[in-house]
């Protein structure tokens, strides 16, 4: 295997492009955990403000109009609209469950069928989640699951 760095100039956009025969292999994820998993996200707290790495969020939702990340135990009020955070996220395991959601995909338990073609994920902190049907081939590909 050959690693390469490349130093682009201010104004363009830093990247990490792996180039593997198993997109699925535990190293690509570690290279994709390294690279994304360094992002943050600042969360309020009864007037605390937290630094929270995207490895920790268990999902953003938005409510009313109010913005919210959901960890392990926490809820946190974010600023970020949904289309700032969906942008944040791309390329890491979170994506768009629901009209009002991003889920991440690394805190999914397991998941079953729910209503109308839906899905329910059950996370790891004992949360249900519905996965709209228009995000389940999303769900399915962030899991890289064929059929379910």
């Amino acid at each position: 295997m050959r690693v390469a760095v490349e130093e682009i100039e201010k104004g363009f956009e830093e990247e990490v492009i792996v180039r593997c025969y198993d997109k699925n292999a535990e190293w690509v994820e570690h290279v994709r955990e390294a690279a994304v998993g360094a992002l943050s996200v600042c969360g309020w707290r009864e007037n605390t403000l937290r630094w929270l790495k995207l490895s920790e969020v268990f999902y953003f939702e938005v409510v009313d109009d109010r913005s919210f990340l959901y960890t392990q135990a926490e809820v946190f009020e974010a600023k970020e609209k949904l289309y700032e955070f969906e942008q944040l996220c791309t390329g890491s395991n979170l994506f768009r469950c629901s009209k009002s959601m991003i889920l991440n995909a690394k805190k999914i338990d397991y998941v079953r069928p729910s209503l109308s073609g839906r899905f329910e994920a059950v996370l790891s902190n004992g949360e249900k989640v519905i996965v709209s049907r228009k995000y389940v081939a999303d769900l399915k590909r962030m899991l890289g699951v064929q059929e379910i």
